[in-house]
């Protein structure tokens, strides 16, 4: 039987697709099993954030092997050429925040010398995806870079700081604790997000998380259907 995992730091960002797998119990209040037709379908909700994500993922991942892990959820999208709505899949993380200011400036451990930019799972000093699942519907979506943080971007000033220098086109808060584990592990995985705002100064108005949710899980429901059949 195929073993899929499926991460989302909150079970309401995936509660539609949910509704569709047969439930098959839990094992604790992060962990839910679910099965469609020969597919086992583990769900991890470790929480929002990276901690949460790393210790909770880390956990399950020295306990089950799975063919096939995803991330999902929702982000904010760097770009104007994402629409509000539109569902990507990433295909290289970073974690932003991880380094030191200097003055007006930032250094990655990588610039600090802290950290070799090229030693696993880093390349260059990202975290790229090279064992990406082989899904009609993943190849449809746009491709993507995204950046993780900590602290969600509202500011102008800490934004346009952030565009330059990570180029990233999304940003969540999860991403990057998901890619560097699975890259660790060498199994296939996709991160996808529906883009639920722009990254700019707060103003949920302008935010549509309905739209974002069902397109996001309409996606999902398509790749598993393909990926059972």
């Amino acid at each position: 039987m195929t073993k899929i995992l499926l991460v989302a730091a909150t079970k309401f960002e995936i509660r539609p697709l949910l509704s569709k797998l047969n439930p098959r119990g839990a094992t604790s209040e992060h962990l839910l099993h679910y099965q469609w037709k020969n597919t086992a379908i583990d769900v991890l909700i470790p929480g929002i954030g990276m901690v949460q994500t790393a210790y909770q993922l880390g956990k399950q991942l020295t306990q089950v092997n799975y063919d096939l892990a995803f991330n999902a959820g929702i982000g904010g999208s760097y770009s104007e050429d994402l629409k509000i709505g539109e569902v990507v899949e990433i295909y290289e993380e970073c974690i932003s925040e991880m380094g030191a200011e200097d003055g007006d400036n930032f250094l990655t451990v990588f610039d600090l010398g802290l950290v070799d930019p090229d030693v696993h799972p880093y390349s260059q000093g990202k975290l790229v995806n090279t064992n990406r699942i082989n899904n009609t519907a993943l190849r449809k979506l746009r491709k993507v870079r995204g950046a993780t943080a900590n602290t969600v971007h509202g500011n102008i000033i800490s934004i346009e700081k952030f565009r330059s220098h990570f180029k990233a086109e999304i940003e969540s808060m999860e991403g990057a604790a998901f890619f560097y584990a699975l890259l660790h592990q060498q199994i296939p995985f996709s991160e996808i997000r529906a883009i639920s705002n722009r990254v700019e100064t707060r103003d949920k108005s302008k935010w549509d998380l309905e739209l974002a949710l069902k397109n996001l899980n309409n996606t999902l429901a398509e790749i598993i259907k393909e990926l059972i059949s």
